[in-house]
C-alpha cells in the first residue's frame, strides 16, 4: 500500500515540474455564492483557484462537483490539473451549507442539489476574468450525476431560463442505471453541450456495461462513455480503499461497494478530462 500512494505522490509532483522549471501557481479564493433554490436559499462555500492568464484574455472554467463523501483528494487532483493548462476551477462544498458530514448523511436525492451547481454557474459567469460562454462541470459519484442532470434542458431552463449553460459535462462513474428509471432523474431532453462520462468496469453501483449502453441507447453524438477495465467506483482517490454500504449501490438493491485506488487509471482519467475540456475550449 505505501508503493501505492508513494506512486500517486510521485506522478503528481512530477506533472507539476516542466523542463523550464515550475509552473505559475493559481491563485487560490476561498468564496461564497448564493444556491439558486428559491424555496430554500443557502450560501455554497466553494475554493475558486484562478491560473494566471495573457493580458485581456478571459480564462475557460469548470464547477468540480465532490461525491457523497464530501470534498476530498479527488477535487484538487483534476484542479491542480486543468488550472495547469490555463483552466479556472470552483470547488464546491454543498454538505457544509446544509450541515451534512457525508456518506449517508447527505440529501435525500441529488436534484435537491442541483440549484448549487447552476448557483456556481451564474456566479462564475458574472467574473470579469472568466468567460461566461466557456464554462464546464465535472464531479464524482453524487457529483457525477449532478454533472449529468445539469446537462439536461429541462433543469436548465428551470433555475437560468435560456440565457445561460454549461459548455461542457464531464461527469466520472455518475451511477448510470437511475437515468430514466427514477423520478426525478430523466435523461432525455439536453441543452446540446457535449458530455463525456467516465466508469469502471468493476463499478458495482452498475454493471460493467450499463454506462456504455445508456449512451448507446440515447443515439446522441455529442454523448459519449469511456468504461475503464479493472477499475472499481472512486477509482481516484488518493485516500487508502474503503468499503460503504449504500443504498443506490448493485442498481438500487443496495449493499457494499468497494473504493480501491487505481493510480493508473487515475492518470488516464485526469488526462481524458482535461484533454475533453481543452478540445471543447478551443485551448492548444
Amino acid at each position: 500500500m505505501k508503493h501505492l500512494f508513494l506512486g500517486i505522490a510521485v506522478w503528481l509532483v512530477g506533472s507539476v515540474v516542466t523542463a523550464q522549471g515550475f509552473e505559475p501557481m493559481p491563485r487560490v479564493h476561498y468564496v461564497h455564492f448564493p444556491s439558486l433554490d428559491a424555496a430554500r436559499p443557502l450560501t455554497v462555500a466553494a475554493q475558486l483557484r484562478l491560473p494566471p492568464a495573457s493580458a485581456g484574455a478571459k480564462l475557460p472554467a469548470v464547477v468540480i462537483v465532490h461525491g457523497s463523501a464530501g470534498v476530498d483528494s479527488r477535487g484538487s487532483l483534476y484542479a491542480q490539473a486543468l488550472n495547469r493548462v490555463g483552466i479556472a476551477t470552483l470547488e464546491i462544498d454543498m454538505w457544509a451549507a446544509r450541515g451534512f458530514i457525508g456518506g449517508l448523511s447527505r440529501p435525500r436525492g441529488v436534484p435537491e442539489t442541483l440549484p448549487d451547481a447552476f448557483g456556481a454557474l451564474k456566479y462564475l459567469a458574472e467574473r470579469p476574468e472568466l468567460d461566461a460562454a466557456r464554462i464546464g462541470i465535472m464531479g464524482f459519484s453524487w457529483g457525477g450525476v449532478v454533472s449529468m442532470l445539469s446537462a439536461t434542458a429541462p433543469y436548465t431552463e428551470q433555475y437560468l431560463g435560456r440565457t445561460l449553460r454549461f459548455a461542457a459535462h464531464a461527469p466520472l462513474y455518475p451511477v448510470c442505471w437511475v437515468y430514466n428509471a427514477v423520478p426525478g432523474y430523466d435523461f432525455r431532453a439536453f441543452t446540446g453541450a457535449p458530455v463525456l462520462i467516465q466508469a469502471g468496469a468493476l463499478d458495482t453501483y452498475d454493471d460493467p456495461d450499463t454506462c456504455s449502453r445508456l449512451v448507446q441507447g440515447l443515439n446522441n453524438p455529442s454523448i459519449t462513455a469511456r468504461v475503464y477495465p479493472g477499475a472499481t467506483h472512486a477509482w481516484d482517490r488518493l485516500e487508502p480503499e474503503i468499503r460503504v454500504n449504500d443504498p443506490f449501490a448493485h442498481k438500487g438493491r443496495g449493499g457494499e461497494v468497494v473504493f480501491t485506488p487505481n493510480p493508473r487509471v487515475a492518470q488516464e482519467s485526469v488526462q481524458a478530462t482535461v484533454g475533453f475540456f481543452r478540445q471543447v475550449f478551443g485551448l492548444r
